[in-house]
């Protein structure tokens, strides 16, 4: 097995945005196609899959913005290594606490750092899936930001995404901007400072929008919500893509749903993206909730892995989908290191880069 840090030098090498010995062609903004059934460069009109990762955290549980400053090497080195496997796209995780001062001040080194990031993506030949508003470590979020009024934390969010998009607007390497990773507007009233879901793995990836629904029903508030960040962004960037990363029980179903009904909050988004992990022996259920988020606008599968199934079972899945992007995970280990593997995890994520490489090579999601 080659360490590492020789595969990054040989990449750099051979130049370091390289996916299957091809180097990238200048990167163009994405639009979604006239019929409204997948994604194409603004200029050329290429036909574009937004295949890729999520870029969540490293192999230590390290958010990015813990390590950006300390270990951008390391960033470098998972771009190119992610190009290699075939990503066009990777999508980052942007914390709220890290990247405001205040309700009404967003951090400057922060915003620098996001502009390195974009100037990396071009070079690597990446599009970034840029995902705001993290509250990931309960540790990191600030007390006055808990501490507000849903009209103030409402605002607040919006003044984030005003400064992230007035950083970003002129990047061509900008796929989309997520408002929010899998939002929730609860059903009833919750406690004062109760806006984070439980914890997986350490990390809190849901979060609410508001702590009392009142007689509002749910779907409108997430479809407020929306506009109103939608609009803050817009007020700098007409161009660039918008959506929401949505958990797969946002459909108006009986049961649990987030709130966020695709068929509500769809027409305030360019496209639709749902996280969706197939289960076994499902085959049928997993198709008709990927079909529910089908409202006239492309469906990426933002979130996806063989978690509750197979790496055969989810390839079968993604054939008979056949969604129009597709993101799993890169967490930072190289197919050569996780050969063989020394855990389970190991053996998933191995079994999960080498669906996605063989997919990737076929150019299908």
């Amino acid at each position: 097995m080659l360490p590492r840090y020789v595969i990054w030098l040989c990449g750099l090498w051979w130049g370091s945005s390289l996916a299957f010995g091809e180097p990238p062609t200048p990167l163009e903004p994405i639009q979604v196609t006239a019929d409204g059934r997948g994604f194409e460069t603004t200029r050329s009109k290429q036909k574009f899959r937004p295949v890729g990762f999520n870029y969540d955290h490293d192999r230590e549980g390290r958010l990015i913005e813990d390590y950006w400053e300390t270990d951008w090497p390391a960033i470098e080195q998972d771009f190119s290594e992610m190009r290699q496997l075939g990503a066009q796209v990777v999508r980052v995780h942007l914390q709220f606490g890290k990247f405001m001062k205040d309700a009404q001040t967003a951090h400057p080194q922060a915003l620098t750092r996001l502009t390195d990031l974009l100037t990396l993506a071009e070079r690597t030949g990446l599009y970034l899936d840029l995902t705001g508003l993290g509250c990931y470590h309960k540790a990191d979020v600030p007390a006055w930001y808990d501490a507000l009024n849903e009209e103030q934390r409402w605002a607040a969010q919006a003044v984030f995404w005003t400064a992230v998009a007035r950083t970003s607007a002129a990047s061509p390497a900008v796929f989309c901007y997520d408002l929010m990773n899998e939002p929730v507007v609860p059903g009833g009233k919750r406690n004062a400072g109760d806006w984070l879901g439980p914890a997986f793995a350490g990390k809190h990836f849901v979060q609410v929008i508001t702590l009392d629904q009142q007689d509002r029903p749910r779907p409108e508030i997430a479809r407020q919500w929306a506009r109103q960040m939608v609009a803050a962004i817009r007020t700098v960037d007409p161009q660039h893509l918008i959506t929401i990363g949505m958990v797969d029980w946002s459909l108006d179903r009986p049961g649990l749903t987030s709130g966020f009904v695709p068929s509500i909050v769809g027409p305030e988004l360019d496209f639709i993206a749902v996280h969706l992990y197939p289960e076994s022996g499902k085959r049928r259920e997993n198709l008709e909730t990927l079909q529910g988020f089908r409202i006239g606008k492309p469906v990426v599968i933002e979130e996806t892995f063989p978690l509750k199934c197979s790496a055969e079972e989810l390839e079968a899945f993604l054939d008979e989908a056949q969604p129009d992007g597709l993101i799993g995970f890169y967490w930072g280990q190289t197919l050569d290191e996780l050969t063989p593997p020394q855990t389970i995890g190991e053996g998933l994520t191995k079994n999960w880069l080498e669906l996605f490489r063989r997919r990737a090579m076929d150019a299908v999601p």
